[in-house]
């Protein structure tokens, strides 16, 4: 079973009470790879100066995500059938929204995949939503949005 590690990592400046509710909510993402990606919270829901409006989001994160899983998925059907992708690209929106709960959620993701192909290589249009189809079939992130998520804290106290 595959594990998947990405370390977040947030510390209080020096001159920030926290208390007051007035700290930054810039952090980093780090993955197991190497990569490293500044985030924050989004300045729709945080205002600024507190969010960093050029960092990742966990809304866009989440949205780019299943975008790019969604992607990975059709490139693979569409080489296994012979159709030659020259690129694709996916202006991918999340809309936010309250859930029965009344819980703000991200309600809705919508895929607008554009696909360029080789003309001697090409599916019809049916193909290409046939594709699409299987692609989020298989996708996943399409398939865990349910996922069950536990916390396992674990305390460190200055000083002690």
């Amino acid at each position: 079973m595959a594990h998947h590690l990405a370390t977040i990592r947030w510390q209080r400046g020096s001159d920030e009470d926290f208390l007051d509710k007035r700290y930054r909510r810039a952090h980093t993402w780090q993955f197991d790879g190497g990569a490293t990606v500044h985030a924050s919270s989004s300045p729709h829901v945080v205002p600024l100066p507190y969010s960093d409006a050029a960092a990742v989001d966990p809304e866009e994160a989440f949205v780019a995500a299943l975008s790019s899983c969604h992607m990975l998925w059709f490139l693979d059907l569409a080489s296994r059938a012979g159709l030659r992708v020259d690129s694709y690209t996916d202006e991918a929106v999340g809309t936010m929204g309250k859930d029965d709960e009344g819980r703000l959620v991200v309600t809705h993701v919508q895929l607008r995949p554009i696909t360029r192909f080789d003309a001697a290589h090409a599916p019809s249009e049916e193909q290409l939503h046939d594709l699409h189809h299987r692609a989020h079939a298989a996708c996943f992130l399409a398939n865990s949005v349910k996922t069950h998520i536990d916390c396992a804290p674990v305390l460190h106290i200055e000083g002690a």
